[in-house]
């Protein structure tokens, strides 16, 4: 079976680009680990409507988990207003040292048939341990390379990534551009690839740094970190758009759409937050915990994954208003 991908001549430059882009970042994670991930393709309508490339780092001494994602899907017979193609690059790293911060990536362009087409462009920065030189670092680069963006991008994902329940928001550096108005599509492309670069660079580097770290780490760094992925799971599962979007069009990707999953978190700090909920999600979320073993830690396995992803797709079913209760999402201001 093979990957229809669409003909296109700028679906086709811009699928170019997104994978050079991630070969570049692949690249970079192996240096870092010390050896490859592994390849794993998927196909939407048997590759007919495009799928997808992921590249799976496993569990390792520098890596808890890591996931470079490619994906082109293209829709032939859409009407009009309907999702015509869209192309992405979405990657999530999660270092095993806590005292590195996890990051994600996310670039796609959507074009709906008839309608109006748009560029999203999101980055942060989610360290279970704060460290400012690193949130200094990562910020004067998304100023540098956002230019007069800057300033609304990082103003919608401190919206986005806010989790009102919870008070707080989900990492410290947030970067977060969905629009039309990056010119046209080269210009639009140039911006993406050139931002794209930049914080790849940029997060290599402070992997790459922190191989000199030596220091032992302590329990209490990793009791951090694992309640920053526990976090970082709540997040993902209840407010993010993007996954939930994901995981609704279709089920032929689900690993990939939760890939950003970390390994492991605590069953018993998520318990915690269900009061903090306000119907329906409270009950989203006790659905999510009762699908996990009956332990402290979890273990956030591929099956208890695709559970997740049914579970997600029959609330959303059942509660479809509930989609409202979700992240800010900025291109709303624009129409």
């Amino acid at each position: 079976m093979s990957v229809n991908y669409s003909k296109d001549s700028n679906a086709e430059y811009l699928r170019l680009v997104m994978q050079a882009l991630r070969n570049r970042y692949v690249s970079g994670l192996t240096t870092f680990v010390g050896e490859g991930p592994k390849f794993i393709q998927w196909y939407r309508k048997n590759g007919m409507s495009g799928g997808g490339e992921r590249f799976v780092f496993s569990e390792s001494l520098a890596l808890a988990s890591g996931s470079i994602n490619f994906s082109q899907v293209h829709n032939e017979m859409c009407s009009e207003g309907e999702l015509a193609e869209a192309t992405a690059l979405s990657a999530i790293v999660h270092p095993k040292n806590p005292r590195l911060p996890s990051s994600h990536l996310h670039l796609s362009y959507t074009k709906i048939h008839k309608g109006k087409s748009f560029w999203r462009l999101m980055a942060d920065l989610n360290p279970s341990i704060k460290n400012e030189a690193h949130k200094s670092k990562f910020d004067q680069m998304l100023e540098n390379v956002s230019g007069d963006f800057y300033l609304d991008a990082t103003e919608n994902g401190n919206k986005y990534f806010y989790i009102p329940s919870l008070q707080r928001s989900r990492g410290i550096s947030h970067f977060y551009l969905e629009t039309a108005k990056l010119g046209d599509f080269e210009e639009g492309l140039r911006y993406t690839e050139e931002f794209g670069i930049a914080v790849i660079t940029s997060y290599l580097s402070m992997l790459m740094e922190g191989l000199e770290d030596n220091e032992k780490i302590l329990e209490d760094e990793l009791s951090q970190q694992l309640a920053y992925h526990t976090l970082y799971l709540y997040q993902v599962l209840l407010m993010d758009r993007g996954t939930t979007a994901g995981l609704l069009v279709h089920d032929q990707n689900d690993l990939g759409v939760l890939a950003s999953l970390p390994p492991r978190v605590d069953k018993n700090l998520l318990h915690s937050w269900i009061s903090r909920l306000t119907e329906p999600q409270d009950i989203l979320l006790e659905r999510l915990i009762a699908l996990m073993p009956n332990i402290g830690v979890v273990e956030i396995t591929d099956s208890l994954k695709k559970q997740f992803a049914q579970t997600i797709r029959q609330y959303y079913h059942e509660y479809p208003d509930a989609k409202s209760m979700q992240a800010y999402r900025p291109l709303d201001d624009e129409k």
